[in-house]
């Protein structure tokens, strides 16, 4: 499984995913992405959180206008931009909204939720949790042609050698009668 990753990331196959009874190392880090934005969401997250939360609070005790909804709080003699005051609830906003950020950036990073993938509709995948090996190169990569890739991974002297249907739909048991 290593070789033929390896093999195939140095062929320029970037869209593959290996399956495999148990985690192999030198494999998951060709298939990793080089750049993962979820550092970038979380931090984008946590400056809107606090950023946005701590300039509404501003508004509301600074704004000179008469509205109901923004009036001065003239609190044990402060001013009304008393900043220390602000600081208690604009941490807790950047924590809650950088938590947010994790938890949806994750999801949407990881393509969740999918429930089913069509590689489910390959028989001989139902052995890949037990004793099989499958590398799978998805049609999406740039580098990918039916024919050359075919005659790629039959250079790996693969077991089998199987097509991913493209159907995407969930194909319900049928009712027994």
């Amino acid at each position: 499984m290593s070789e033929a990753a390896h093999k195939a990331h140095d062929a320029g196959y970037t869209k593959m995913d290996a399956y495999s009874p148990f985690p192999i190392e030198e494999v998951s880090h060709l298939l990793a992405p080089k750049r993962d934005p979820q550092a970038l969401i979380v931090l984008l997250s946590a400056i809107l959180g606090g950023g946005g939360l701590f300039a509404l609070v501003t508004w509301f005790n600074t704004s000179p206008y008469p509205w109901n909804f923004a009036y001065p709080m003239n609190i044990g003699g402060r001013p009304n931009w008393s900043w220390q005051a602000f600081i208690p609830v604009t941490y807790e906003a950047t924590i809650l909204l950088a938590g947010f950020g994790a938890t949806f950036g994750m999801i949407l990073l990881n393509g969740l939720p999918r429930m089913y993938h069509p590689v489910f509709n390959v028989p001989e995948f139902a052995r890949a949790s037990v004793d099989r090996f499958f590398l799978c190169i998805e049609a999406t990569d740039p580098q990918f042609n039916r024919q050359q890739t075919q005659r790629f991974l039959e250079g790996l002297n693969p077991l089998t050698l199987a097509e991913v249907p493209h159907d995407q739909t969930i194909h319900p048991a049928t009712p027994r009668s």
